[in-house]
């Protein structure tokens, strides 16, 4: 199987689109431009969501939903959000069809015409904002947390499975506050969240930062973001949690009466994270055998695959181990197919990704030992048949942290500081990866570089410091480092 894929260092794209296709993740669509979700992508997508969702419950928010259709006049409401997607937008014009009168199928009815058009979402901001302010009154209502897992569409001309296409799963939520300072709080907050499911779950280290005036959300007064480094030294947007402001309240003319009994306009928050996330994943693990999944989001976890084929005894010994590893919660399969060989087997669950592998063989049971392998590092290891529950539940914790540990050290040997233009050029050209280097604070300055490298500032970093230097371009005055990179 691993024949079938492209390698990394030969074409890294193509190499991408092998593993989506050979692992079963998603298939082409008649739809230019969107993709079906096949049952091992969805599963993944499934268990980030759960993990995802438990997460925004316990910041205290709560699930709603709002149509897919959006009236036309609402996207003009807001100057900034409509000339941010209105090339993206797809738009219902008519609600019937009817019989072709040659008999060439259906036509679109002419007589059904829509008095005005829809928008199929692209984002939800403005409907839930016309919502919003027949739900909000006084200081009382506030504030309202809340999210909704959803599909969208962005009519994107060159796509890509789960990194760009223009239907996607996601989720954005949407939330009202009485003060400036509870909605950048809140803002923050849920970029903490993002940061931590990227590293703690998806074993994906992150920059946290906040863009620059150019790369912020349509609509927004600070935008905060999550930035990953891809194996082929390209930066992944991971997720996003946009500071509003009052621009929305004011579009939609959202007010609350606050406790001295005066009239103001709500503040507001949006953030989301989409199934770009499978996309990263892929390409911060994964190997030229196939797709590479950290245990806390596998679908399945650990297979057990008899050796050579089933027999009563080793069929039993399968069924206790798969019993104990379900009472620690781990996700387990025992492969019974007689149909295939083992090998066939080994080859088929390492291109799937799964984390562990246990063979039980006649000769290592009579031996009391069964073999375990490590999709992560190929390793090996005989594990007496006694212990091997807990030396499974430990060793899956390893493999996270080994993934984790392996992707920022991959990251912080590709990331590069760099204080003049040729330098600059010169490590985009031969190294890639993140570059730090000082920038005058221009928007001019940001498309100049940009036009003549294709590298963007992918975010001014949370933890960055004060740092006297001069822009790599202009040579102006800068008092800190921006992270640059080529990016998804």
């Amino acid at each position: 199987m691993a024949k079938e894929i492209t390698s990394r260092t030969e074409d890294y794209s193509q190499w991408y689109l092998d593993i989506v296709k050979k692992a079963g993740l998603a298939d082409n669509s008649p739809v230019r431009g969107c993709m079906i979700i096949k049952p091992n992508g969805y599963a993944l997508w499934e268990n980030m969501r759960d993990a995802l969702d438990r997460m925004f419950k316990d910041t205290g928010h709560v699930n709603v939903y709002f149509p897919l259709l959006i009236p036309k006049s609402f996207l003009s409401k807001e100057a900034a959000h409509v000339e941010g997607f209105a090339k993206e937008c797809a738009v219902v014009t008519h609600y019937r069809l009817k019989n072709d009168p040659d008999g060439h199928g259906v036509i679109v009815d002419p007589e059904a015409k829509l008095e005005e058009e829809l928008i199929i979402r692209p984002t939800s901001e403005t409907i839930i904002w016309d919502t919003y302010r027949n739900w909000i009154n006084s200081y009382r209502d506030l504030p309202l947390l809340y999210n909704q897992w959803a599909n969208v569409m962005r009519w994107e001309m060159r796509t890509r499975p789960f990194l760009r296409t223009a239907e996607f799963l996601w989720q954005e939520g949407h939330t009202a506050h009485a003060t400036a300072e509870e909605a950048i709080a809140e803002t923050r907050q849920m970029l903490d969240v993002y940061a931590d499911f990227a590293e703690n779950w998806m074993a994906m280290p992150v920059v946290k930062g906040v863009k620059t005036p150019n790369e912020r959300f349509a609509g927004a007064e600070d935008t905060y973001c999550i930035e990953a480094l891809m194996q082929d030294g390209k930066a992944l947007q991971a997720g996003t949690s946009h500071f509003l402001g009052q621009n929305f309240a004011r579009a939609f003319d959202v007010k609350f009466l606050n406790k001295d009994n005066k009239e103001e306009l709500v503040w507001a928050t949006s953030w989301g994270v989409s199934t770009r996330l499978i996309g990263g994943l892929i390409m911060t693990h994964s190997d030229d055998d196939g797709l590479v999944l950290p245990p806390k989001l596998a679908p399945t976890q650990v297979v057990i695959v008899p050796i050579p084929k089933p027999s009563p005894e080793i069929t039993e010994a399968a069924d206790k181990i798969s019993k104990l590893l379900r009472g620690m919660g781990i996700r387990v399969k025992v492969d019974n197919d007689e149909t295939k060989r083992p090998g066939f087997k080994f080859a088929e669950y390492e291109m799937l990704g799964i984390p562990v592998r246990i063979g039980i063989g006649a000769r290592d049971l009579a031996a009391g030992k069964v073999e375990v392998a490590r999709r992560d590092t190929k390793e090996k290891m005989s594990v007496d048949t006694e212990g091997v529950a807990e030396y499974i539940k430990n060793l899956l914790d390893d493999i996270q942290q080994n993934l984790f540990n392996r992707a920022k050290a991959y990251r912080e040997s590709m990331t590069t500081k760099v204080d003049n233009f040729d330098d600059f050029q010169k490590v985009l050209e031969e190294k890639g990866g993140f570059i730090l280097a000082h920038w005058d604070g221009t928007g001019e300055t940001e498309d100049k570089i940009k036009e003549l490298t294709k590298a963007t500032i992918r975010c001014i970093p949370l933890d960055s410091v004060e740092e006297d230097g001069k822009c790599v371009l202009t040579g102006a005055l800068s008092k800190r480092r921006v992270l640059f990179a080529r990016a998804y």
